[in-house]
């Protein structure tokens, strides 16, 4: 019997998919491989410097982001954060703020260095501007309060070139629940889903960062596109209400979109989210981000990210996974990812896990490309 058993054990194992073979790669050959790689990130807050005076091209010692570490992370288009706080809630300012970053976008970044950076507002334009040489800049709004509860506003951002918009911040607005507000709505407004129709009908991309449960389950509803997240992670492994559950990533992915992994260590480490203002966000002083201003608990790592993008997989499937970084928005990033110059570690650690270079391909910028040219074809024209 004992015989019979051992036998039936072999059988089992041979009929089980063999794990990818890995090795060390030499340092030139992972150089190669993430130079052919088009990056995108779809959330850097570097704005919130430059709209302050920094400048892009200068050494940001005190920063994640510069232009020098850009080009050595081999960083193909970065979406900025229009990052509009909830306290510009108050005095209706949140429109002046929205329209001050899209000015540092276009103004600071792109204009003032126009030999590294050039604006682009679709898939296609993100491509082209590789094959120029250039990072191709697109802007985000992080917070639906920029919109000031109107329609006219978001057809006016959409004309000045966002590209995408986060329903919420971590407050909730008079039209959307968030992760990090009070429950005020049951999820999004009458009002709500036709923000989601009208982003759709614009060809704006509908990020469900930031947003409760129930508003990600009526935005999903509500558009006709594919929605994404554009700097979230995965609860399963770091337990925050900030990232998805299961069940949400897979139904992300059954609409198409993607979740673009965020690299706070809050976000992606399981002791540093034990520990995290996050994981109580209607708590005093729940800020932006995990650490941001203050002194991280525990740092996560590159494994940290590559167990999320692993989990990814398994769970949804390889077409549904990218990077949304959240630089200069979190405290704390991961050894060995501190800053955008650091993204050749990544490649490395995917490929040594056996990731394959059009896998990595298709999570650094493919899958997302694929996302952005969903909502353009869903779009209606002529506006």
């Amino acid at each position: 019997m004992n015989r019979i058993h051992a036998a039936l054990i072999l059988l089992l194992c041979s009929l089980r998919p063999a794990l990818p073979q890995t090795r060390k790669y030499p340092d030139a050959e992972v150089e190669k491989i993430h130079r052919s790689l088009l990056l995108i990130d779809t959330h850097n807050d570097i704005t919130s410097k430059t709209v302050e005076g920094f400048d892009i091209a200068s050494n940001g010692a005190a920063t994640h982001t510069d232009l020098a570490r850009l080009r050595q992370g081999n960083v193909g288009a970065v979406f900025f954060a229009v990052y509009v706080a909830a306290s510009y809630v108050t005095g209706n300012r949140s429109a002046h703020r929205a329209l001050e970053m899209i000015d540092t976008v276009k103004r600071d970044i792109v204009a003032k260095h126009p030999d590294s950076f050039e604006f682009v507002t679709s898939a296609d334009g993100i491509e082209a501007a590789r094959r120029r040489g250039k990072i191709a800049a697109l802007m985000g709004l992080e917070g639906g309060h920029g919109i000031e509860d109107s329609l006219r506003l978001l057809r006016d951002y959409y004309d000045l070139g966002i590209r995408y918009m986060t329903l919420t911040h971590a407050n909730t607005n008079n039209w959307a629940d968030s992760s990090g507000g009070k429950p005020t709505h049951d999820g999004l407004t009458v009002f709500g889903k036709q923000v989601v129709r009208e982003m759709n009908r614009l060809g704006m991309m509908v990020d469900v960062s930031h947003v409760s449960d129930k508003t990600f389950w009526d935005a999903l509803a509500a558009s006709k596109a594919p929605v994404f997240a554009s700097h979230s992670s995965c609860r399963a492994i770091a337990p925050l209400p900030r990232n998805m559950t299961d069940e949400m990533i897979r139904a992300l992915a059954k609409k198409g979109g993607v979740i673009q992994l965020n690299f706070g260590c809050d976000f992606l480490s399981p002791a540093a989210a034990a520990g995290s203002p996050l994981l109580h966000p209607l708590a005093p002083a729940a800020g932006k981000s995990s650490g941001k201003g203050g002194k991280p608990r525990i740092r996560a790592t590159l494994g940290d990210i590559v167990a999320h993008i692993d989990h990814v997989v398994k769970i949804a499937g390889m077409e549904y996974v990218g990077i949304g970084s959240d630089f200069d928005g979190v405290g704390c990033t991961p050894a060995g990812l501190d800053d955008v110059s650091k993204f050749p570690n990544l490649t490395r650690a995917l490929l040594e896990k056996g990731y394959t270079p059009r896998d990595i391909g298709g999570i650094y910028g493919g899958n997302l490309l694929r996302v952005m040219r969903a909502v353009e074809r869903a779009a209606e024209r002529p506006r």
